[in-house]
């Protein structure tokens, strides 16, 4: 089974949110939506924010210095299409709202009353949905997609906290 690793940005500018529209993926023919991001290359295998933050510049033009009290908030796993996917989900905010143009997908500015409207993943919802109503919380937390036993999708979430083991 192979593991791939993603970095995923929410820049906030008061109360709206940058979120792209792609009108489609390798896997999925419909449009949807998501935050700023992508797979992490082989070099920043261990550097995850040093991937969300060159993902942010090639789709959005943002620089490391526009953005302020960026944080990783979420690591998300999921068991899809035969990989683990594990995605750093990171949360920070700009103080203008100008971006560049990208080929990527369009880009709106959302208010955060209408993210749970738009078409996302489940997880990226599940987390939207999360960080909305724990806007505040300074723990990372680890989300674990599954389903029920009627097999609808559902999401576990567990704290990391600092752990000794010897």
């Amino acid at each position: 089974m192979e593991v791939r690793q993603m970095a995923t940005a929410f820049l906030i500018n008061d109360n709206k949110v940058l979120m792209m529209k792609k009108a489609r993926s390798k896997l999925f023919n419909f449009e949807f939506w998501g935050g700023i991001g992508g797979h992490l290359e082989y070099e920043e295998l261990n550097f995850p924010m040093k991937a969300s933050y060159r993902e942010i510049e090639e789709e959005t033009g943002f620089k490391k210095s526009d953005i302020k009290n960026f944080k990783l908030k979420y690591i998300l796993i999921e068991n899809n299409s035969g990989e683990i996917r594990q995605q750093y989900v990171y949360f920070g905010e700009t103080k203008h709202m100008n971006f560049i143009s990208s080929d990527e997908g369009e880009l709106y500015w959302i208010h955060k009353n209408e993210l749970l409207n738009l078409h996302m993943s489940k997880i990226i919802k599940f987390t939207i949905e999360h960080y909305l109503e724990n806007p505040n919380l300074d723990d990372i937390l680890v989300g674990t997609i599954t389903a029920n036993n009627e097999s609808n999708p559902q999401i576990q979430w567990a704290t990391t906290k600092e752990t000794v083991t010897f």
